[in-house]
């Protein structure tokens, strides 16, 4: 039950003494590892850690890329669309976390636009039409995924948008080639 739809629960817990209050807000932060985590990053964290959050998750992404050679190859198989939405879903829960935490629109994004080029670059023919099943569900899941990076761009401030047209450019004109717009 939401705090917001009991009334007289909130005006109960407001009235609490604060010693109370904070033994509840320790208690409740402790079950909840997102809030923890969005805590630790406005109370204790600073424009470096910040810095540093964005390297590591740079680095995963890479290696994420970097770990699917092995077993995601651009063939054209059941398989290997499998894979690579799986990879895609991965990394982007990677970046989904990162902004939760952060709040960071500009690395969400650039993360989000390095994502989908490396997908574009690395497996271009998995991309193609094709009569495979799982191939369309790449496709509509990659679809949604240019749809919101497009959206996160257009409302990003225009200096920021300068940072990344390049990048953009070339994932749209990928996307528009294979109809993923």
């Amino acid at each position: 039950m939401s705090l917001h739809k009991n009334p007289t629960l909130k005006e109960a817990v407001l009235h609490l003494p604060q010693k109370e209050k904070d033994k509840l807000l320790v208690r409740l932060v402790g079950k909840d590892k997102m809030l923890m985590k969005q805590l630790h990053y406005q109370l204790l964290e600073d424009q470096i850690d910040l810095e540093q959050r964005i390297e590591t998750l740079k680095n995963t992404l890479t290696e994420l890329f970097a770990d699917s050679r092995t077993t995601l190859k651009n063939i054209p198989i059941y398989s290997h669309y499998k894979t690579l939405q799986a990879l895609l879903r991965q990394a982007s829960g990677l970046i989904n976390e990162h902004e939760k935490v952060t709040k960071d629109k500009f690395s969400e994004l650039e993360c989000r636009i390095y994502i989908l080029k490396e997908a574009f670059e690395r497996y271009p023919r998995l991309f193609e039409k094709s009569a495979i099943h799982t191939a369309s569900k790449l496709q509509e899941y990659t679809k949604s995924r240019v749809k919101t990076t497009v959206n996160k761009f257009d409302k990003l401030h225009e200096d920021f948008q300068f940072d990344l047209r390049e990048d953009m450019e070339k994932l749209l004109t990928f996307a528009g080639d294979h109809a993923l717009i």
